[in-house]
């Protein structure tokens, strides 16, 4: 769940990415919405209002939530029993462990991040993930969205939580998302999106990037990359992201990239929260 940073060069804003997730894993500086990583019980408070009830919340290893979200596309997703799920940017592990509970023992779930501290804290969540639901049917590998280390046509879902706005090619992510999707593989996202071009300071503003708003593109031309890349059924729905909230529980990022807006201007004024929902044609349909 959320890998973001950068600027510059493909590569660049990579480096970038690592170096500012890999702080947040080991406790360190904020990124998207705050989380555990900011002190106190951030965390658990900003996916409250994220979606995420008590009840999945008890369910995950407390180091598995540090709040990084703009959603919660496991609640969209209506997993089933026995169905292999991809987490893009799965982070410290929350949407992998709450997919893998859904999906039983006979399901499996992989997580794919870039950021090699983060993947050791999510693998460091497997044991408590074990002990509290009885299960083993999570993994996380090391890769980019954009080139995702799985295979073609094995995925019955792919999910994500305020990632894909973060990377410098999303497109090629949308295709990747195509290839690795079976026949009627579905799609479940979480993420943000503009009503209206950020300001340039904001937009320019690396801090901007790494608290998940400066890569946000419009929701019109998210639903276009989607279907570009081949989906059907795409459709999506937005609502109020609360940054303010998330800002007031200590987010220093928030803090800075509102004193950033124009006067009387809010976060509410240009980025939204979006579920999309899609799906992967049958290959009779193709």
């Amino acid at each position: 769940m959320a890998d973001c940073c950068g600027g510059g060069s493909d590569g660049g804003t990579r480096a970038q990415v690592r170096e500012a997730y890999g702080r947040i894993a080991g406790g360190g500086s904020c990124g998207c919405g705050g989380g555990s990583c900011c002190g106190g019980n951030a965390g658990a408070t900003v996916s409250g209002k994220l979606g995420y009830s008590a009840e999945e919340l008890e369910a995950i290893p407390g180091g598995a939530d540090l709040g990084l979200g703009c959603g919660n596309p496991g609640a969209l997703a209506s997993l089933k029993p026995g169905e292999t799920v991809v987490d893009l940017g799965s982070g410290a592990g929350i949407d992998a462990f709450l997919a893998g509970k859904r999906v039983g023992p006979s399901g499996r779930v992989i997580g794919v991040d870039m950021t090699p501290a983060m993947l050791d804290r999510a693998r460091s969540n497997l044991g408590g993930y074990r002990d509290r639901n009885g299960l083993d049917n999570v993994e996380f590998r090391l890769g980019e969205i954009e080139n995702l280390p799985v295979a073609d046509n094995s995925a019955d879902i792919v999910i994500s939580n305020c990632v894909i706005n973060l990377s410098p090619d999303k497109s090629r992510v949308w295709r990747e998302i195509f290839r690795v999707l079976k026949p009627g593989g579905r799609v479940s996202i979480s993420d943000l999106a503009l009503l209206a071009p950020l300001p340039a300071r904001i937009r320019e503003s690396v801090t901007a990037l790494v608290a998940c708003i400066g890569g946000a593109v419009s929701v019109a031309e998210t639903l276009g990359m989607a279907k570009e890349a081949g989906l059907v059924d795409v459709s999506a729905a937005t609502k109020a992201y609360p940054a303010e909230a998330i800002a007031e529980i200590s987010d220093p990022l928030y803090r800075e990239m509102t004193a950033a807006l124009p006067p009387g201007k809010t976060f509410g004024d240009y980025v939204v929260s979006l579920s999309l929902t899609a799906r992967k044609p049958r290959i009779k349909e193709e």
